[in-house]
């Protein structure tokens, strides 16, 4: 009992608790639970005048975009201008002082208990979030063991095929003490991955990374795009890794969005404030 108490309070799993609420109880039982967790589609999100302030600063400030399922779609902006706060409350660890997101169709925030949501979403956090202690493979399948989802030999192969996405086949038995940081990232995709969500979330994908690693982690999530069936949201102030991964992308200030369009789109601007952001990029847009 006393085993079972302390894992159920284990601060991780607590957290990966949180962010796949979505994967309802009742998909673990029954001859339906492997066709529930074996099928992901993307999902498309509808962010309504969010506003959010701390301590009266104005966080978010009338925050208004779409979506749309399937899409890779980019944040982008300076920091701390509410990315990774935007984020937050995508995976409903913040609340907004005011406006909605609406996900596949529900709001989010509704306290109707019969209104929970049925799609699963995961998040790459900053900083990989891995426990130096597991291996690899221990870590990839963290989720699917806590949760139960389907048998062990099951567990193995989903472990497997997750990492030979992202590029580490035969990297199970690896500790991940031991690995680059680029490594890590991609162990941290392969996790995410694991739990075949529909909506999988980036936040600052590139922080800590040479370029050379920040190219190879973008082409692993570029591959991604034609393997998987889900919506992507990064968020980012790297831009070249956003105009070269996104379908769309939405640039962000301290007075809200200020432009969404495509990269091609982006990059051929007059808007000011993003011309500023594009020439001011130390990784070879200038000039262009």
């Amino acid at each position: 009992m006393a085993d079972e108490q302390r894992k159920n309070h284990n601060p991780v799993t607590s957290l990966l608790n949180k962010l796949t609420h979505g994967f309802s109880a009742s998909l673990f039982a029954g001859e339906s639970t492997a066709l529930d967790y074996e099928e992901s589609r993307g999902v498309g999100i509808e962010i309504e005048h969010l506003t959010k302030s701390f301590n009266g600063n104005m966080v978010l400030n009338d925050i208004s975009l779409s979506i749309h399922p399937g899409e890779t779609f980019s944040i982008i902006g300076p920091s701390g201008t509410g990315k990774s706060v935007l984020l937050k409350h995508i995976v409903r660890l913040e609340r907004p002082d005011s406006g909605t997101i609406i996900i596949d169709g529900q709001d989010i925030f509704d306290p109707d208990p019969l209104r929970r949501h049925d799609y699963r979403y995961s998040i790459v956090f900053q900083s990989s979030a891995l426990f130096n202690s597991l291996t690899v493979g221990e870590n990839v399948g963290l989720w699917l063991r806590e949760k139960r989802v389907c048998p062990e030999p099951r567990i193995r192969q989903i472990i497997r095929d997750k990492l030979a996405l992202v590029g580490l086949t035969g990297k199970e038995d690896m500790l991940t003490s031991d690995l680059s940081g680029g490594m890590k990232k991609r162990v941290a995709i392969a996790r995410s991955l694991a739990m075949n969500p529909d909506l999988i979330l980036y936040d600052e994908p590139t922080a800590e990374l040479d370029p050379v690693t920040s190219d190879e982690l973008a082409k692993v999530i570029q591959d991604l795009k034609s393997q998987v069936n889900l919506t992507t949201v990064i968020v980012t102030h790297d831009l070249n890794f956003a105009l070269y991964l996104s379908d769309r992308v939405a640039m962000i200030n301290a007075d809200g969005i200020v432009e969404i369009g495509t990269p091609a789109a982006i990059k051929a601007s007059q808007n000011p404030v993003v011309r500023g952001f594009i020439y001011t990029t130390t990784k070879g847009l200038k000039g262009d």
